[in-house]
């Protein structure tokens, strides 16, 4: 049934005008507010600063929020802002038939049937720590330009409209007081165009005084003038929130944007060290690996490398935001796939997508508890641990890349994963075999100099059966299986591991960096 709704502007006009008390950021700095300024805007100077946290690297594992007033129309994926106007993609037919024509109904109507009325910052915060999570990055601003925080620089925000919450600031609270890492993510680069197919209609896109649709450049064209304001916007985020960790998307290395990306980074940098907290970058691509995090979209790095790095993929396989139909991916996929990132030294920031009321599926909520019970089991070869000489070994040759990771890789018991944390190697087979399997890499030439005192299986009180050949280090599998997907055996020597293959570690790393 085609529904109609009339969004009146007259209430954004009074927004946009009531602003008098604005902060003021000084975007030709990058000194702290209390003047701090170690870092500054060139790559050479931030490296030889920057150092990347601790509790980034012992993390892991971080979960991903992509919600906004795209969930309302939940057709397809979060680009329904923009491809609700395309007149060749599916949601410019289905927007009409659902909704009604663009010129009568446009993006912005969508935001007063965001309500949020279930939400609730204090449940999802629960459930984060329930899957394991350390870290969490909700998005405060997607393409679409709707703020999901209390901002003072865009009146199309969710605490004047929609929600009337800042959801931001609540979910920092619900984060931080759970012990997890407070994180967020700005798309703000990409909004100056993401609504430029809608310029031929009149009344909506093509109303120039509806700021919510950005500046409707040529795609992924900027200016000078967008890059100040974008760094205003961002420099609004790192005053109001403090966040350890923000997350940008692929435009920030454009050659107009890199400059005032820079300035960010010295900012951002300079403004912690006055927190007294140590805070990660994630980009794309365009940027050294050495200031900030490499992140891989959907996809990963197929060889361990020297700096850390990160995944970001979500639970479901078709969009980052709720859409009805969504196929969601199993718990042992992704657990798998954590698996494979840690060995190579990254983290998995894994994305849901909650429905526009503030609720989350029954079936995200599944995955992330089913992977949080193999994390209580497990837990101790993935925190706090480090990489080993190499990632592993096995049959089975798993994707890499961005956008390859919709498919599970069917692994076997000789198909394992190395991490390492003190006397301790833990090699984690991906799949279950009755007979036992066969780590080649631990053959008594490769651990001559290192003696093991003990085999155990994580979450397992059976004892392990092992003999060290010249084929490698044989293991059986207890009668009783832990865990329902990827098992974890402790290798303890009598001495750190990496105090006897730190040279060999460090020299495949850098082969692969």
């Amino acid at each position: 049934m085609k529904k109609t709704f009339t969004f009146l502007l007259t209430a954004i006009l009074f927004v946009s005008c009531n602003q008098a008390n604005k902060t003021t950021y000084n975007i030709e700095s990058v000194a702290s507010p209390k003047g701090t300024e170690v870092f500054q805007p060139d790559w050479e100077n931030i490296a030889t600063n920057y150092n990347f946290p601790e509790w980034f690297v012992d993390a892991k594992f971080g979960i991903f929020i992509h919600w906004g007033a795209y969930a309302v129309p939940a057709f397809r994926n979060e680009w329904y802002a923009r491809n609700m106007y395309l007149k060749d993609s599916p949601e410019y037919t289905h927007h009409i038939a659902t909704w009604g024509p663009q010129t009568e109904f446009g993006y912005k109507d969508f935001i007063p049937m965001f309500k949020a009325e279930k939400f609730n910052a204090d449940e999802w915060a629960e459930l984060f720590k329930e899957a394991g999570a350390r870290y969490v990055v909700p998005v405060a601003e997607h393409h679409d330009g709707f703020s999901m925080y209390d901002s003072e620089l865009n009146p199309w925000n969710a605490v004047k409209m929609g929600p009337n919450k800042d959801i931001i600031g609540l979910l920092k609270e619900a984060i931080e007081k759970r012990n997890m890492v407070f994180g967020l993510s700005t798309h703000r680069a990409e909004n100056a165009w993401f609504f430029n197919g809608g310029m031929e209609f009149p009344s909506d896109v093509q109303d120039m005084s509806i700021s919510l649709y950005g500046r409707r450049y040529k795609n992924e064209a900027y200016t000078e003038d967008m890059a100040k304001e974008w760094l205003t916007h961002t420099y609004e985020l790192v005053s109001k929130y403090e966040p350890k960790l923000i997350w940008f998307d692929w435009t920030v290395n454009n050659p107009v944007l890199m400059p005032y990306f820079n300035k960010f980074l010295a900012y951002y940098y300079n403004n912690a060290l006055d927190w007294g907290e140590n805070v990660v970058v994630n980009t794309k691509q365009g940027y050294p690996t050495n200031i900030q995090v490499w992140d891989v979209e959907r996809g990963k790095s197929g060889k361990m490398m020297l700096f850390p790095w990160q995944t970001d993929t979500s639970v479901g396989k078709k969009s980052w935001s709720y859409i009805d139909g969504e196929e969601n991916k199993t718990p042992e996929q992704i657990v798998h796939d954590l698996i494979d990132i840690v060995s190579k030294n990254g983290n998995l920031l894994l994305n849901i997508g909650p429905r526009a009321d503030g609720t989350i599926t029954e079936d995200q909520k599944n995955v992330l508890l089913s992977i949080g019970k193999w994390l209580k089991v497990n837990g101790e070869s993935i925190y706090g641990t480090r990489c080993w000489k190499k990632f592993g070994e096995g049959e089975a040759e798993p994707t890499q890349g961005s956008f390859t990771d919709n498919d599970a890789t069917a692994y076997t018991a000789r198909d394992i994963r190395f991490t390492t944390k003190g006397n301790d190697l833990y090699a984690i087979t991906l799949n279950w075999d009755d007979a036992g399997t066969c780590i080649k890499s631990l053959n008594k030439e490769t651990i001559a100099d290192a003696k093991i005192n003990s085999i155990t299986l994580l979450g397992s009180d059976e004892k392990i059966n092992w003999e060290q050949t010249a084929d490698g280090l044989k293991i059986s599998f207890p009668a009783k299986r832990p865990c329902e997907y990827a098992y974890v055996f402790k290798i303890s020597f009598d001495k750190e591991v990496g105090e006897y293959l730190e040279s060999e570690a460090t020299n495949e790393i850098m082969k692969h960096g």
